[in-house]
């Protein structure tokens, strides 16, 4: 395909320049360094971009894709770079366009609950700045303090608060969008419900930017819970843990997150964090966020959520109400990624999902493939909604050769899995990307595969938006 595209020339390096400013432009090798890879392993995956710019205005974006569609150059739009699927890198190089610059938030109405943010805005910082109004955007991911809203949305990002609140999608009302063309274009807007035609937003949201550079986006707001209280939950073995799961979803009480964390994740995240929690005999642990808008509502949930643990083989139940014990237990659980990429840099971190019924299955499975291809195989996640993240690990005296030949062959047998046999999904919210396109390819119907690369070729049919993402 590569062949296809135009080569980025010095000439237009000139007419990017005077369309974004010299101090918006890179194209020096060492410092595009950063924008040639996302969080994937980069020994695998990571492509140099031949331009980086980043530019302060959809005007400016719009501009720089006009020039693009006559120059049939690839663009790969960027966020913080915090993906796990490769959705980032430039694998036909061309122009990397990161909206870091465009991280402002714009309103704030509250009589309307919304706040319209630019896409370069962390989601972080978004939050702090809507806490003192006593507001939140409830779609966040459990990267929050590094991914930008802009990522959030091209990933439909999910996270430890989905099982009650949802992910992304659920809180984006409208979005500006700049087209393949360079046409800008306003999405929805402050109306909670509309079918003024099709809801072209819900393309764009978790379209992984190959349809078009999502530029700022009007996000519905919830307030913020008064009381919040958390379980942390310890078992034997894994497989009781995990099958507690949907016994705790009949009870007709909706936590705010059900996270799980299998003994080989606590340990590698407490031993980075230098952290410490009760491990003697423990297989596994969940974490159980209840919140709500009184502290008796939530305390009766709260035992009863424990009773149902207890009964069902828990070693202990912990309660941890202040916010110091809350943000421990909960920095183990988020540092859980970050921790295991110390181990291993090169790592396979998946992002499978089942209905919740079939929690309990997919953990034999995985038992099975760690034995037959004698890897190490963490799983953690968010097993409320179904999501779970086994992450397949390259042992440091592997080679990498050995390495590039076990994981697709573990990946196909994990996929077939999951997707046949399951019901399920192979990714529910780190998306396809480029690391994932050719399975999705031989793992949905041919019907299904024609009616994405329509779509695809009717918003882009240069295919320059992020080409090598999502579709071969």
């Amino acid at each position: 395909m590569n062949s296809i595209y135009g080569v980025v020339t010095r000439e237009l390096v000139g007419e990017l320049e005077a369309i974004v400013g010299k101090a918006n432009l890179l194209t020096d090798l060492e410092r595009m360094e950063n924008y040639s890879h996302d969080e994937t392993s980069k020994e695998e995956y990571a492509h140099s971009p031949e331009v980086v710019i980043t530019p302060t205005s959809a005007d400016q974006i719009a501009a720089v894709m006009k020039l693009a569609t006559r120059e049939r150059i690839p663009v790969t739009p960027r966020g913080a770079g915090s993906g796990l699927s490769g959705g980032a890198i430039p694998l036909f190089g061309g122009i990397v366009l990161s909206v870091e610059k465009m991280n402002k938030v714009l309103e704030i109405d509250e009589a309307n609950l919304t706040v319209t943010a630019e896409a370069g805005i962390v989601t972080n910082e978004l939050n702090e700045q809507l806490k003192s109004r006593g507001l939140f955007f409830a779609g966040y991911p459990m990267s929050l303090e590094t991914c930008f809203l802009g990522g959030n949305i091209a990933e439909n990002a999910g996270g430890g608060k989905a099982v009650k609140y949802g992910v992304t999608g659920r809180y984006i009302l409208g979005m500006e969008v700049v087209t393949p063309q360079g046409d800008i274009v306003e999405l929805g807007g402050k109306v909670t419900k509309d079918v003024s035609g099709y809801d072209l937003k819900q393309l764009y949201i978790g379209s992984e930017g190959t349809l078009g550079i999502i530029t700022k986006a009007t996000i519905k707001l919830l307030g913020v819970p008064k009381v919040a209280s958390n379980l942390l939950v310890p078992f034997a073995t894994a497989q009781q843990a995990i099958a507690v799961v949907p016994l705790i979803m009949k009870q007709g009480i909706i936590p705010t997150s059900i996270e799980f964390m299998d003994r080989s994740s606590i340990e590698m995240s407490c031993s980075y964090l230098n952290e410490s929690l009760p491990l003697e005999g423990v297989g596994a642990m969940l974490l159980i966020e209840i919140d709500g808008t009184d502290e008796q509502t939530v305390e009766r949930e709260l035992i009863q959520v424990g009773d149902l643990c207890s009964g069902q083989g828990a070693m202990e139940v912990y309660i941890a109400e202040d916010a110091t014990t809350r943000e421990r237990i909960w920095s183990v659980r988020r540092n859980i990624a970050e921790a295991i990429k110390v181990y291993s840099p090169v790592q396979s971190l998946e992002d499978v999902v089942v209905p919740i019924a079939s929690i309990p299955l997919v953990l034999p499975r995985l038992q099975e493939l760690k034995e037959k291809y004698q890897v190490r195989i963490p799983c953690y996640g968010h097993a409320g909604d179904g999501n779970l993240h086994a992450t397949i690990v390259k042992d440091p005296g592997m080679s990498l050769a050995d390495w590039k030949e076990l994981e697709p062959k573990l990946l196909t047998e994990l996929y077939a899995f999951i997707t046949g046999e399951l019901g399920g999904k192979i990714s529910g919210e780190h998306g396809i990307g480029l690391k994932r396109k050719g399975f999705l390819k031989a793992l949905i119907p041919d019907a299904e595969y024609r009616l994405f690369k329509a779509l695809k070729t009717a918003f882009d049919p240069l295919y320059i938006m992020n080409p090598g993402k999502i579709l071969d």
